[in-house]
């Protein structure tokens, strides 16, 4: 539709019909162009109905005006069946709900846009589980798993969703509502006709798998097969009917569960001994090999291995079954795991390869588009090996992974999607890897329906008198070819509508280095493919990833959806003011720069830095937010305040109410927050006021800093961060005392840099040396990163490496006790000044707090308290620095228990914001404060992060206290 009359009439036809929301504006539109598919398509507008009237009215609406309607659940799909010109349905804000669920007939009876965890949280309570459960299940809906006909590892045991479907509620592109179920129950008019008048080619067309989703599923329609229109509806991918209800079979699960990790040469052993275990009834056989798993994992020795799960009214049972299945298989090693918890950290393997596979080892990008052929399990070790030369023939790379015991194979392949001669590449490897899944009797696809990738190659798997069929029931559906047209038949050409194509052709002019792109922020943005882990509304362990989605459930606030914007804004075609974009803007306006994606996504997606990034661009030449310049330049205004020796004026003010509301309306800050107190005494002025012992020979020549402070041991230099320097002045002396106490010299950065040969105490007599030196403090530049004023981080971070020569010229560590500032030292320092080297080498130096004991001091036990702890590791820490070390510090001072993961929602500068309070504070509900709320009497509540401390102070009234304030008190006697 290309007339603007029209499109208006369109939308406000829409509104009037429509009682859920009806928007065309530009950030609907560009979070709906692709799914987690090689393509993009643009949309008219999205519509999300609150209820089937409103499915049945945006129908009608849409049918007068010719203009296509595509049903969309989560945006998973990896074929591009979730794409589309015209209007996109969004299932997932108002048709979510679970409406009812009967443990006695095990039913459940769900809208199409609950996510399929929620479902299983509601049945387990009664023992009972949904089947199916692809490795999305956290973000995946029940809509789009019946549209794809989708499995998950467990399908071995319970079969497809099509195997669980037992009535459907559907409404047809011409209003007409049906019921679909058994015995042509809900059949449109025509189709009982057209099945009975083609039943020998419904029983001789289709191949037997357990995992044949290409094509419609017309075989269900036979008599023999009880005439199932639901069976036949389901893996339709949105082209028949709009799916508005659906009764579904739930089953019993396993009171208990153990898992098998069984381990081979390659992939071709363990695919060929995956057909052989089916017999001793697993509850699944997954498989993958060594170049997708990370090189911590903990399985056993092997190339390849398969995760065998087995099930049983007790752990022994469970366990039984699993070594009988170890027995019986040839393995070069194996594994039984029942311990719930570690079964959960290994299936987080498998689960994350969907992401994991996007990047080949030397981290080249792969894409899907042959996703999940299948094959008769049997033969699958013989597919494998053809698949691999075929791969070889064509120069490409894959690495296989998925459903090894229904002979299902997951395979992301380093196509170059980007020039003409690599997309013709592209096209032929398909065709030709259709002739071969034919050839070993296959389906084109065996999870996640053909889309766009693969139903122009239906011809070579059915034959064209098949596929002319297909052609004739969606016609008996769908006779104006409303819904989804261009899918499973008269289907677009696969190397059509590239996401990829509408990028810029050349690297775009950017701030950061990119390092694990090759400096390109178009190859950084593709990072994301859509798999959507981000859409999680819950995370379990120390996961931190989306804060923002999880508080808001806005798609715009998920790290896919920013991700899709800056896409957007790149193509020009639907974004089209670029750096200057207000959409992005205010989709990035809510991420907290947690940090949380770079780890917890599977590709590794870095939103922190592109927000960063964009926010340098975006405010260039321009005046910034208030907040950037009163938070932003945080350490600025500190140390005015330190050289006035103002601190006690300044608290003074901030607690007059007038006056605090005055400043906190000038400084863009929440007028909900209250303005944190300044240390009446920084950290290195009661540094410089100790009686510190300058060991001989601890000068220039050992990079100590304003001083040595007492010990024998190792050096080590600690850095006075903006907020331990003058907010929390404790935790640094803290730290000094426990660095101490294990034997370690403590020395601060230098403060001087002299213009001739450096002096490293900062102290330096002579008048010539000091006539020609600059005094500096070292910074990270961590506020300066986060509000975008790049230029200012620059100039902060060279300062910094200027004053640091001294201490790079040693072996000494640098311990940083703020993890967000070591966080910005070992990532953003290097990334922003790609140019300069000692910015790589101050990242290698820096140490957090414990990994500093643990690798300076490994002899020293702490003090131990025997106390139970709780409080959240802090997002940076996770997603950056790892919390190995903190782990074992803990657990050697006894204090026991685990940290919650997310967000605190604070964020540095971010929770201090106006207009970000409420996600803030929905943020610490999350996971800190019922945390911290739900600990017994004398539990520890630690908080390394400074905002992590502030959060918990604000909100909760509770003093949260850094490791080394806990250490230090015990080791004084006070704990």
């Amino acid at each position: 539709m290309t007339d603007l009359r029209e499109l208006r009439e369109l939308r406000e036809g829409l509104r009037a019909a429509v009682r859920g929301e009806v928007d065309f504006g530009t950030t609907a539109r560009a979070l709906t162009t692709m799914d987690a598919s090689n393509y993009r398509r643009v949309p008219l507008g999205v519509v999300a109905p609150r209820d089937a009237d409103d499915v049945a009215a945006a129908l009608s609406v849409c049918r007068t005006y010719g203009v296509p309607v595509v049903p969309r659940g989560g945006g998973t799909s990896i074929a591009g069946q979730a794409t589309g010109t015209g209007v996109v349905l969004d299932f997932t804000r108002h048709m979510n709900r679970l409406l009812s669920l009967d443990p006695e007939a095990r039913t459940a009876v769900v809208q199409p846009g609950l996510v399929l965890d929620r479902l299983q949280e509601a049945a387990a309570p009664h023992g009972l589980r949904f089947g199916p459960d692809p490795s999305t299940h956290g973000r995946c809906t029940l809509g789009g798993m019946i549209g794809n006909n989708s499995c998950g590892s467990h399908s071995v045991a319970w079969g497809t969703t099509a195997d669980s479907v037992r009535r459907l509620s559907v409404v047809t592109p011409r209003g007409e509502r049906l019921r679909p179920g058994q015995a042509w129950a809900g059949a449109p008019a025509g189709l009982r006709e057209l099945a009975e008048g083609e039943l020998a080619r419904l029983r001789t067309g289709f191949p037997e798998l357990p995992r044949r989703i290409s094509g419609y599923a017309l075989d269900a329609l036979l008599p023999e097969k009880g005439a199932d229109v639901a069976r036949s509806f389901c893996g339709s991918e949105g082209t028949l009917g709009v799916l508005t209800e659906a009764v579904v079979d739930l089953v019993r699960a396993p009171r208990a569960r153990a898992l098998a990790v069984l381990a081979y040469a390659d992939e071709t052993g363990a695919a060929e001994a995956a057909a052989g275990l089916l017999e001793h009834g697993p509850l699944t056989v997954e498989g993958m090999a060594a170049d997708l798993v990370p090189a911590a994992a903990d399985l056993p020795r092997g190339g390849a291995w398969l995760f065998v799960e087995t099930g049983g009214d007790t752990e022994g049972e469970a366990r039984a079954r699993a070594e009988t299945i170890v027995r019986a298989a040839d393995v070069l090693d194996a594994l039984v795991v029942t311990d719930p918890a570690r079964q959960r950290t290994l299936w987080r393997i498998r689960e994350d390869a969907s992401g994991t596979a996007t990047r080949m080892p030397d981290g080249t990008e792969a894409w899907p588009g042959w996703e999940d052929c299948a094959v008769p399990p049997a033969r699958l070790g013989a597919y494998l090996r053809d698949f691999r030369g075929l791969l070889a023939d064509h120069g490409l790379r894959g690495s296989p992974y998925g459903h090894f015991g229904d002979g299902c194979i997951h395979v992301r392949i380093d196509f170059d999607l980007l020039t003409g001669p690599g997309i013709a590449r592209f096209r032929r490897f398909s065709e030709e890897l259709a002739d071969l899944v034919v050839a070993h009797g296959g389906s084109l696809s065996g999870e996640h329906g053909d889309g766009q990738a693969r139903a122009e190659l239906l011809p070579r798997m059915y034959g064209p008198d098949m596929v002319a069929l297909f052609e004739r029931v969606k016609g008996v559906w769908d006779p104006d070819d409303l819904l989804n047209p261009g899918m499973l038949v008269r289907p677009a050409p696969l190397d059509a509508n590239l996401r990829f194509s509408v990028l810029p052709s050349k690297p775009v002019d950017v701030a950061f280095g990119y390092p694990s792109d090759g400096g390109d922020f178009s190859a950084a943005v593709r990072r994301c493919v859509g798999v959507a882990k981000c859409r999680t509304t819950s995370v379990s362990g120390p996961a931190v990833m989306c804060p923002s989605f999880r508080a808001t459930g806005e798609e715009e606030h998920s790290t896919r959806g920013r991700a899709r914007l800056l896409h957007e804004m790149l193509a020009g075609e639907l974004v089209t003011d670029g750096w200057r974009s207000t959409e992005v803007r205010d989709a990035l306006d809510l991420c907290l720069s947690c940090k949380g994606c770079r780890s917890d996504c599977p590709v590794g997606v870095d939103m922190a830095t592109y927000k960063a990034e964009f926010l340098h661009h975006h405010y260039a030449g321009r005046r910034r937010p208030a907040a950037h310049y009163a938070m932003g330049r945080l350490p600025v205004w500190l140390g005015w305040v330190a050289r006035t020796r103002s601190a006690g004026v300044v608290n003074g003010l901030a607690s007059v109410g007038p006056l605090a509301r005055v400043a906190k309306r000038l400084g863009g800050i929440a007028g909900e927050r209250e303005i944190p107190r300044v240390a009446g005494e920084t950290f290195t002025r009661w540094w410089r006021g100790r009686k510190a012992v300058v060991p001989s020979g601890a000068g220039a020549g050992a990079g100590a800093g304003d001083g040595d402070g007492d010990g024998t041991g190792d050096l080590v230099v600690l850095w006075p961060d903006t907020f331990t320097e003058h907010l929390s002045p404790s935790v640094g002396q803290a730290a000094v005392r426990v660095l101490e106490a294990a034997g370690l010299r403590v020395a601060l950065p230098p403060t001087l840099r002299p213009g001739g040969r450096p002096v490293g105490d900062g102290r330096s007599r002579s008048a010539a040396r000091l006539l020609t030196a600059r005094r500096g403090r070292v910074c990270c530049g961590l506020t300066y990163l986060s509000t975008g004023q790049l230029d200012h981080a620059r100039t902060v971070l060279r300062r910094t490496l200027d004053l640091m020569e001294p201490v790079l010229a040693t072996d000494a560590p640098v311990v940083v006790l703020e993890p967000s500032c070591a966080a910005a030292l070992r990532t953003d320092a290097p990334e922003l000044l790609h140019d300069d080297p000692r910015a790589a080498q101050l990242a290698a130096r820096v140490r957090t707090f414990a990994e500093t004991l643990e690798q300076y001091a490994p002899h020293w036990a702490p003090p131990v308290l025997d106390r139970p702890v709780t409080g959240q590791t802090h997002c940076h820490q996770h997603a950056v620095l790892g919390d190995t070390a903190d782990r074992g510090l803990r657990a050697a001072a006894g204090l026991t228990g685990e940290l919650s993961g997310g967000c605190c929602g604070l964020a540095g500068n971010f929770g201090f914001e106006k207009g970000h309070y409420e996600v803030s504070v929905a943020c610490a509900e999350d996971q800190l404060l019922p945390a911290v709320r739900q600990a017994p009497d004398g539990t520890v509540v630690l908080a390394d992060g400074y905002s992590c401390r502030t959060q918990l102070e604000q909100l909760a009234g509770v003093r949260g206290r850094h490791l080394a304030e806990v250490l230090a008190e015990a080791l004084d006697g006070k704990a």
